[in-house]
């Protein structure tokens, strides 16, 4: 008797396979990962110092170390006796940073020293310092939103715990951008399981003063990977089908900078955002240097309570009402005002007496 398979079966039988390679590959992967996860270590053995005077008020402490656990560049990043260790691609090359102060929040003064692995131009360093000066929202003059949020009966009360705290971010896109894909329809600690496990995987290392600190990786390398790989490697779900697409995507076309973005009307910053994969409206508003107010679930709750007195009944319908009220209320400045809200979370909860929390 002779038994014939139907070709859904052999497609059925053959992603099987593919699959089972697909999970042998990550597990050899896994037992060739380092101790701390990663794959490729980049040791920086050459360096350069620059001393910063950003724009007061400056809360180093805040601004380089978030309240709420944002991180400034990698979630690896050593902080100790008020020190930061940290690593992120600038102007193209890898570079290990250690950031102090030596200054005070009304005279602020900021030294960084640069690790790289090999030795750069007197321009490349100038440039890699402008852009880490950017990077640290040292630019940023906050007198203005200040003015607002003292008139404000939500953003009063933050600016007494947050005082002289300067938004940070990347230089480049795909960064941030992957951010806010994993940030998408997932809790906070879920986020970051999965932001660790990508950097580890397949970010670089950069190897310093007896640090070792995985960052972001680059679009390139990560295109290399298929998007069944990604998913089961770091458990991404459909949100691998977007990285690897959005990987592609600034990989073959290129895409602006962040400052660039910044310098651009903010109408055709947003256009651009939302024509990369995986972008809509929630992630644009995440990354867009003009500010957006990133509604979602979570900090639907968040604000729903805090604009209307009480928990949203349907969180996923109120997030179009949220948002305009947000935009309403706090214009260009929106998204200043949600970025200090959320660091301010459980000192916010006892002054409104209010359960305020992002799960």
């Amino acid at each position: 008797m002779t038994f014939r398979a139907s070709t859904s079966d052999l497609s059925a039988n053959v992603s099987k396979v593919r699959l089972v390679l697909i999970s042998l590959q990550v597990q050899i992967d896994n037992r060739t990962l380092d101790r701390r996860g990663a794959f490729r270590m980049t040791s920086l053995t050459n360096s350069f110092s620059i001393r910063f005077s950003p724009k007061a008020p400056y809360d180093f402490l805040l601004t380089v170390r978030k309240p709420a656990g944002w991180r400034l560049f990698s979630n690896f990043e050593v902080f100790e006796e008020d020190v930061m260790w940290t690593a992120a691609h600038i102007e193209g090359v890898l570079v290990g940073i250690r950031l102090s102060s030596q200054g005070s929040v009304d005279h602020p003064q900021v030294s960084a020293k640069l690790h790289s692995e090999e030795k750069l131009t007197l321009k490349l360093q100038r440039a890699i310092g402008n852009t880490l000066k950017h990077c640290l929202g040292m630019d940023h003059d906050l007198n203005e939103f200040y003015f607002l949020a003292r008139k404000d009966d939500i953003l009063r009360h933050v600016l007494d715990d947050l005082y002289g705290m300067h938004p940070t971010g990347q230089s480049t896109i795909f960064p941030v951008a992957s951010l806010a894909v994993l940030l998408q329809m997932a809790p906070i600690k879920r986020s970051n399981q999965m932001m660790e496990c990508f950097m580890r995987r397949y970010g670089e290392t950069a190897e310093y003063e007896d640090r070792r600190i995985p960052v972001w990786p680059l679009p390139g390398a990560l295109a290399q990977h298929a998007p069944a790989e990604l998913a089961m490697a770091c458990k991404l779900g459909y949100r691998a089908v977007r990285l690897a697409e959005l990987a592609k995507r600034i990989e073959t076309r290129g895409f602006p900078t962040i400052r660039e973005l910044e310098d651009m009307p903010p109408e055709e910053s947003k256009r651009l955002l939302l024509g990369l994969p995986g972008i809509g409206t929630y992630s644009a508003d995440i990354i867009d240097p003009h500010g957006g107010f990133p509604i979602d679930v979570w900090s639907a709750d968040v604000f729903g309570k805090l604009f209307f007195g009480e928990e949203p009944k349907d969180k996923r319908r109120e997030i179009g009402r949220i948002r305009q009220e947000g935009l309403r209320r706090w214009g260009k400045w929106s998204g200043m005002a949600f970025f200090y809200v959320v660091q301010d979370l459980e000192n916010l909860s006892k002054r409104l007496n209010l359960k305020l929390r992002l799960a």
